[in-house]
């Protein structure tokens, strides 16, 4: 009983403390409602298209055309997932498995020297660097498919035409990744570090692989993530220095089923469903590797 005249007078504290917060503390403001709102309708314009793919992947022909898009009818998806990955002689894994080559090599190999590039312009001082970071920013503007053709002419050139290299060679330059890594280094390798390892008597490339990669871990993720989906949706380039159908993409390799004049079948169930299945692995690579995603660009965001 001696404790309630404490607790009845914490009680009015608190109530006047409510009293005098402004109605926007208590509620949503109109602002942030409209920005919930907008936020809503974005992220339902973005995941639509998956979610009808994904209704898609389990109709038949007949349902893909007669029935309602968002929803479901006749489950198909056993069937569909079968002639997917029977149809043409087995094509389609051999396809998703040459994606995975060129999306992952070329993703890794891209981001390692993108890596290397954009902590050179970004930690040495040399003779050309501004007129070299120029260039880089540049070539972002150039749309890829622009060089197409010319990359073309070099591979032929080369004779590399119809091999995996033609698709490999290109995707190792990455002038966004360059950009990104020379951001992302400036701030996040302290010079005073790099320099302590060097008092220490450390070399060049033992500072660069032991201290500075460490540190770059996130934003090697976000160019990654990047250049991996950029060459796992890449198009123009395969379908132009490639003629052999066993070395092509997912992507490709669908197009020539929905293209071929010599079929007369209705493949638009098996499209579908391996359309599907390539998104799939796009999104699990997102959902697993998000931390370090949104780390990197969290802090390429404040460098910059």
């Amino acid at each position: 009983m001696a404790n309630m005249p404490l607790t009845v007078e914490s009680q009015r504290v608190q109530t006047r403390e409510g009293a005098k917060r402004p109605v926007g503390a208590r509620f949503l403001s109109s602002k942030t409602i409209i920005g919930y709102a907008i936020l809503a309708v974005m992220t339902l314009y973005c995941l639509t298209p998956i979610y009808w793919l994904a209704i898609a992947a389990t109709k038949g022909n007949t349902d893909l055309f007669s029935s309602f898009g968002l929803w479901f009818a006749h489950i198909n998806l056993g069937q569909n997932l079968v002639d997917t990955f029977t149809h043409d002689g087995g094509a389609y894994p051999r396809w998703l498995l040459n994606s995975f080559i060129y999306a992952g090599v070329g993703g890794l190999a891209s981001t390692l020297i993108s890596v290397m590039g954009g902590y050179a312009l970004a930690k040495f001082k040399f003779l050309g660097r501004n007129l070299i970071f120029g260039l880089v920013l540049g070539a972002v503007l150039v749309p890829q498919t622009t060089l197409a053709l010319p990359l073309y002419m070099v591979i032929s050139k080369l004779n590399l035409a119809n091999t995996y290299w033609a698709v490999l060679l290109p995707s190792l330059l990455s002038p966004v990744g360059v950009f990104l890594a020379q951001v992302f280094a400036t701030d996040a390798a302290p010079d005073d570090l790099l320099d302590a390892a060097r008092v220490d008597g450390a070399g060049e490339l033992r500072i660069f692989t032991r201290i500075a990669m460490p540190l770059l871990v996130p934003g090697m993720v976000t160019i990654f993530l990047f250049q991996f989906v950029a060459i796992w949706n890449s198009f123009f380039l395969p379908l132009i220095v490639l003629t052999d159908p066993s070395l092509f993409p997912v992507n490709l390799g669908l197009a020539t089923w929905n293209f071929d004049p010599a079929s007369h079948e209705l493949l638009y169930n098996l499209i579908v469903t391996g359309s599907f299945i390539a998104v799939l692995p796009l999104i699990a690579m997102f959902l697993v590797l998000q931390r370090y995603w949104r780390a990197g660009l969290a802090f390429g965001s404040v460098t910059g």
